[in-house]
């Protein structure tokens, strides 16, 4: 029997919670530093590294992994230029604070203005958790109030496509309102 190289013996006798802390853990800091100095526009480089933490274990549990410090900034690499690209092709921007958005209400009534913020706030998670492309039409039809042969040029789709699109959005806005216990949003309906 061959003896196993120094690397793959310690990684054989050493348990997964060792080999994590010894072999992957200890890059964090310089992965994080590599993501932020690399990807200055993403904004959650803790979620990258988690879900990179993730893809690493599912691959080692699969089969070995010569280097995990490279295959963990392959893969945070990957994931970070994903998250890029996904950004550019939606044009709506995630609101982690309600206050960031401005909106100017001169109605005394603040429990109308608390409830219009909290139904702006509800129809921002609505929309955000639509498929990508029944977002985006969502967004350049209803929000944006662009026509649908507008909206079929800028996405190369078919005014049906953006027809079916918006409708599948409609639906799937309504539900996630039910779910929430809302069965009127707007007076004039979303």
């Amino acid at each position: 029997m061959e003896p196993l190289p120094p690397d793959q013996g310690s990684a054989v006798s050493r348990n997964p919670a060792e080999w994590f802390a010894e072999e992957v853990h200890q890059h964090e800091p310089s992965l994080k530093a590599y993501l932020r100095g690399s990807f200055p526009s993403v904004r959650d480089v803790d979620d990258l590294v988690h879900d990179s933490y993730i893809r690493l274990l599912r691959q080692k549990a699969a089969a070995p992994v010569q280097s995990a410090k490279a295959f963990l900034f392959t893969v945070a690499r990957h994931l970070a230029l994903d998250r890029l690209r996904s950004a550019r092709r939606s044009p709506v921007h995630s609101v982690s604070d309600i206050s960031e958005i401005n909106v100017h209400d001169e109605r005394a009534n603040v429990t109308e203005a608390v409830s219009k913020n909290e139904k702006i706030r509800l129809l921002l998670d609505a929309i955000d958790s639509l498929p990508s492309r029944c977002r985006q039409v969502v967004v350049l039809r209803k929000l944006k109030l662009r026509s649908q042969k507008d909206v079929a040029a800028e996405l190369g789709i078919s005014e049906k496509g953006v027809e079916i699109q918006l409708s599948r959005g409609i639906i799937k806005c309504r539900k996630f309102f039910q779910k929430q216990g809302i069965h009127t949003f707007f007076d004039d309906e979303f």
